[in-house]
């Protein structure tokens, strides 16, 4: 594959595992420590140990390793497409779906879908479970998902995601009504150090920042709109419960009950903006909100 070329302007006194983590989608620490180690970084041109500090003026050129045999298996799983071109496909997940393979989900999910209705055109840069996916969304959140047909592709919407010019847009209902009509959680996101299944703000975690706005008030609740400024994992669940808000139905971040006439929580990728990787023009979605969330406005509004 084609190098990668990264400047290191943002990376300064940061060690040189950590900061391909941070700037490269989908390649994790652990995973960055062994490219450093199999000689796939170069600093300035020459190897460099994992552990070298950086001083904000290098160039660093990685090569990702060729992507590995799709092990995941296509399957006749019935999509809701919002947009497909040669390059990349958008689709309205539903909540419930998983998003690709993982212990627990070996098949029956979006990537399995995605494989049978590309006909095995999709990126490598994902890696074998994950193939053509840019970004995730949570098996319980519904919404737009865009992955990518080829490595191209790829690598153009995931520098997009780094720089923030990939948008993305959600809605949902939270427990309580904010005191404000709009605001920013600015608030640093990491695995809760007391439990590693979840995610927590963490002082020295990785920067997360989610803009709000209530679309409508209820009795005890509130429609949100939010704007992701990162991409954080469960970035909105843990910003919505660090304000006091928990997403309604979310068992992880709020009541443990689940909540009649919800799949999970109530919380859907309304919208999606790219800058399209091969024309350079801009591509803007929306996709309704689903039933379930419809009928929960609606029983909020009759209360």
């Amino acid at each position: 594959m084609e190098p990668i070329l990264l400047t290191t302007e943002t990376g300064k006194s940061k060690r040189l595992d950590a900061f391909l983590a941070e700037s490269v989608e989908g390649v994790s620490r652990a995973a960055a420590a062994k490219l450093i180690e199999s000689g796939a970084v170069l600093v300035d041109g020459k190897p460099a140990a994992k552990s070298c500090r950086l001083t904000g003026t290098e160039t660093v050129e990685l090569t990702l390793p060729e992507p590995e045999p799709i092990d995941a298996v296509p399957q006749d799983i019935p999509l809701d497409v919002v947009y497909e071109d040669a390059d990349v496909i958008v689709v309205n997940k539903p909540s419930g779906l998983v998003v690709h393979p993982a212990p627990g989900h070996p098949d029956g999910t979006l990537v399995n879908a995605l494989l049978h209705h590309c006909a095995l055109s999709l990126s490598g840069v994902g890696g074998a479970l994950r193939p053509g996916i840019v970004h995730r969304i949570d098996r319980d959140t519904s919404g737009l998902i865009i992955a990518a047909k080829n490595d191209a592709a790829h690598q153009g919407l995931a520098a997009q995601l780094k720089d923030h010019t990939l948008a993305r847009t959600y809605e949902c209902v939270v427990v309580g009504n904010p005191r404000e009509d709009s605001g920013t959680v600015d608030a640093p996101i990491a695995r809760d150090p007391r439990d590693r299944k979840r995610m927590a703000v963490v002082a020295g975690g990785r920067s997360a920042v989610t803009h709000w706005e209530v679309v409508a008030r209820y009795a005890g609740y509130a429609h949100l709109r939010c704007r992701l400024e990162t991409g954080r994992t469960h970035q909105i669940r843990v910003h919505m419960a660090y304000i006091g808000h928990p997403i309604l139905g979310d068992t992880v971040y709020g009541a443990k009950k689940p909540v009649s006439g919800l799949t999970g929580q109530c919380l859907h990728a309304s919208g999606l903006r790219f800058i399209h990787p091969r024309t350079q023009e801009a591509v803007e979605l929306t996709c309704p909100l689903p039933e379930e969330f419809t009928a929960l406005l609606a029983r909020l509004r009759a209360q």
